[in-house]
C-alpha cells in the first residue's frame, strides 16, 4: 500500500512525497480511508506510530474539497504546549501546497503574537484547553464554524486534569461534526467520554502495549537512594555517545541531576513545567540536534518529546501510574531502532516495579 492508493489529492501527496514517506504507517493505512469518508474514530495508538499524519492529512483534504466558509474549521486539542507545537508543523508540512492556515496556541507565553495570527485569519486551530478558553472567554476565539475536532492524547488530557476543560471545550463545537479521539491507553473514564462525544465510530487499535514493549530491552536495579545519580554517571560512561532520556518523579530533582551531570563533564539540561516556553522549546531543539546529550525531563514535560532516534531511556524514579512506564519507555525503540529502558529502584519503589510489570504481564529483569 502507498500514500498514492489511498486516493489522497495531488497538493497533499507532492508534500508527502516531500517529508520522503511513501508508504503509510499501520494507523494511517487504516484511518485516512476511514476518514477521508467523513466517519467519526476512536483510535489507541502509542505516539510515534504516525497517528499525527494519520488525522491532519484527511483534514486538510477534506477541508480542501468542502465549502470555503471563513473561520476556524478544524480545531486539535492537545495536552501540551510542544505537542501542540508538532501539530501545527505537521499540518504546515503536509498542507504545503493548500490555501489553508493554521495557527497553534499555547499557554506560559505571552498571548499577543498568537492573537495577532488568529486575526490575520485561522483555517485550523491546534491548541491547548487552557488558553484556548482564556482566548474563548475574551471573544478572539469563537468555534461555531468547527466541521472537525480532534481530541489528542485524551488519556494525559485525563492525568494532568484538564477534563472539565475538555468537556467544555466539547459544548462549545457544533454538534454536527466529525470527532476523533486518540489515546495511547483506554481506560474506564476514556471510553465514558467517548461514548458521550462520538457518533457511531470506527475504532482502531495499533501497536498493542506489548508489542512495543518487546522491542525495548528492559532492566531494572536495585539500589540505596543515594547511589542512584553514581550509577547514572557509570551508565553514561559505558554508553559514551548515547542520546539519553531521563526521567525524574519532580522538578526539584530534575534540576539536581542535571547539575551534577554538567559538573561531572556530562552535557545535560533539564525540562520540566517550571521552565518558560522558549526554554523548553530551547531544550528540546538542543537534544534533538544532539548540542546536549542527555535531557532530564519530568512527566509533564515528556509527551512532546519526538524523537525516532533514542537509544536509552533511565526511569531515576519510577512513576506512579503503570501507564507512564509504558509511556516513558516508548520513547526509545521507534522506527526499527533498537532501544534500552533501565529503572533505578530503591527500597520504597519495590511495590512501584512490581504494579508495572503486573500492568505490562512482563517480568523485568533486575540486577543488584
Amino acid at each position: 500500500m502507498t500514500f498514492k492508493q489511498l486516493e489522497i489529492i495531488e497538493p497533499i501527496l507532492k508534500a508527502i512525497n516531500e517529508e520522503g514517506y511513501t508508504i503509510p504507517s499501520p494507523i494511517q493505512e487504516e484511518a485516512i480511508p476511514l476518514l477521508l469518508s467523513k466517519k467519526d474514530m476512536m483510535a489507541s495508538a502509542q505516539t510515534g506510530t504516525g497517528k499525527t499524519a494519520a488525522f491532519a492529512i484527511p483534514i486538510l483534504q477534506n477541508m480542501t474539497q468542502s465549502n470555503n466558509t471563513k473561520g476556524i474549521k478544524a480545531l486539535i486539542l492537545t495536552p501540551t504546549r510542544e505537542l501542540a507545537m508538532q501539530i501545527k508543523e505537521s499540518f504546515d508540512a503536509y498542507g504545503r501546497h493548500l490555501p489553508l492556515k493554521t495557527v497553534v496556541i499555547y499557554g506560559g507565553v505571552k498571548q499577543k503574537n498568537q492573537v495577532l495570527k488568529l486575526k490575520r485569519g485561522a483555517d485550523i486551530l491546534v491548541a491547548t484547553p487552557g488558553r484556548l478558553l482564556d482566548l474563548i472567554n475574551q471573544n478572539i476565539i469563537k468555534l461555531s464554524q468547527v466541521q472537525y475536532f480532534v481530541l489528542d492524547e485524551a488519556d494525559r488530557m485525563l492525568d494532568m486534569g484538564f477534563i472539565r476543560d475538555v468537556k467544555k471545550v466539547i459544548s462549545l463545537v457544533p454538534k454536527q461534526r466529525q470527532t476523533m479521539l486518540f489515546s495511547a491507553t483506554l481506560p474506564k473514564s476514556i471510553l465514558n467520554l467517548a461514548s458521550s462525544i462520538l457518533n457511531d465510530p470506527s475504532r482502531i487499535q495499533i501497536t498493542p502495549e506489548e508489542t512495543t514493549l518487546e522491542a525495548i530491552k528492559q532492566t531494572a536495579y536495585y539500589l540505596k537512594s543515594g547511589d542512584k545519580q553514581d550509577l547514572l554517571l557509570h551508565i553514561l560512561k559505558e554508553q559514551k555517545n548515547a542520546s539519553v532520556l531521563v526521567f525524574s518523579r519532580t522538578k526539584r530533582f530534575a534540576n539536581k541531576i542535571a547539575k551534577r551531570l554538567i559538573e561531572n563533564k556530562v552535557s545535560a539540561i533539564a525540562i520540566h513545567g517550571n521552565k518558560s516556553q522558549s526554554a523548553r522549546t530551547e531544550a528540546l531543539y538542543k537534544f534533538k540536534q544532539k548540542q546536549v546529550r542527555v535531557l532530564v525531563a519530568t512527566d509533564v514535560a515528556s509527551r512532546g518529546i519526538d524523537i525516532d532516534e533514542l537509544s536509552l531511556v533511565i526511569n531515576y524514579n519510577l512513576p506512579d501510574v503503570p501507564e507512564t512506564y509504558i509511556h516513558r519507555i516508548g520513547r526509545t525503540g521507534r522506527a526499527n531502532h533498537k532501544g534500552e529502558a533501565i529503572s533505578f529502584i530503591c527500597e520504597e519503589e519495590y511495590s512501584l516495579l512490581k504494579d508495572i510489570q503486573k500492568h505490562i504481564k512482563m517480568e523485568i529483569p533486575v540486577n543488584k
